[in-house]
């Protein structure tokens, strides 16, 4: 497959940062420093799948010179920002801390059984992080945020359609059938939600207020204090069709499942 012209963080209009419209608002801090950790965390990750995956150059070409250095570019970027709007954070001081726990989500023993699955895992992965910073880029009142995280999602998109491209490619071989592969989905939407975004919340908060004990407690609180923006931005029609696109649904049925799951995620979200 054909590699796009990408942006460049000369791309970015640093200098135009509005820090007045941004720097007080703890819920844009808290997302952008914890996206900033995971993105920028993609090496560890892409160094297991490239094994996983080994027995398909192509799969690893891609991976090791394609999707990592664009997931590292993303949280080059967004580390940038971070720094920018807010210089006495940090960064690297709690980066280190959450490296030390997120670090064990990265090994090969934690990946879905067969590499279409794992696939299929990935474009669930690539479905939340493209919805989440369209979410982002709508929602920011700083434009240069706006148009990172834009350029962000735009590149999630196209990482889903290779994980969708690669996943096809091994279910040809591996024959995963319809209800293996919901499986692995529901699976992993639930560990990127009970994980990624925990931890890097947490580390984030442990460096902003140094000494103050952490609950998981805060984490489901800024959950639900970011719900009003996912009922205004977040494109509950555009992720659910596709996170069901590797199920391969016959049309009505496919309809009919994109409906429940628009519904169920809206109820998840304001339960």
């Amino acid at each position: 497959m054909p590699r796009r012209p990408h942006w460049t963080l000369a791309d970015i209009p640093w200098d135009a940062i509005d820090r007045t419209a941004i720097v007080g608002d703890q819920r844009l801090f808290y997302l952008v420093a914890a996206a900033s950790f995971i993105e920028i965390t993609t090496e560890s990750y892409t160094r297991n799948l490239a094994i996983f995956c080994a027995d398909e150059p192509e799969v690893v070409d891609w991976l090791e010179n394609g999707w990592l250095r664009e997931e590292m570019q993303h949280g080059v970027a967004l580390r940038r920002y971070v720094e920018t709007v807010w210089p006495e954070f940090d960064w690297e001081c709690a980066y280190r801390g959450f490296m030390s726990e997120y670090a064990e989500l990265c090994a090969i023993d934690h990946y879905a059984p067969g590499r279409a699955l794992e696939m299929a895992a990935r474009c669930v992965v690539e479905t939340g992080t493209s919805s989440f910073y369209r979410m982002l880029a709508d929602a920011s009142p700083e434009p240069v945020l706006s148009k990172l995280a834009a350029l962000i999602s735009a590149d999630e998109i196209d990482h889903y359609k290779h994980f969708y491209r690669y996943f096809r490619l091994y279910a040809e071989r591996e024959r995963p059938g319809r209800w293996a592969v919901m499986r692995t989905l529901l699976a992993r939407v639930a560990e990127v939600d009970a994980e990624d975004a925990a931890i890097a919340f947490k580390y984030v908060r442990l460096q902003s207020q140094p000494g103050v004990p952490y609950s998981k407690a805060e984490f489901k609180k800024f959950r639900r204090d970011i719900r009003p923006w996912a009922a205004r931005y977040y494109r509950f029609d555009r992720a659910v069709r596709m996170l069901l696109k590797p199920m391969a649904l016959p049309g009505t049925l496919s309809r009919l499942a994109v409906q429940v799951g628009i519904g169920l995620a809206r109820a998840i979200l304001f339960a």
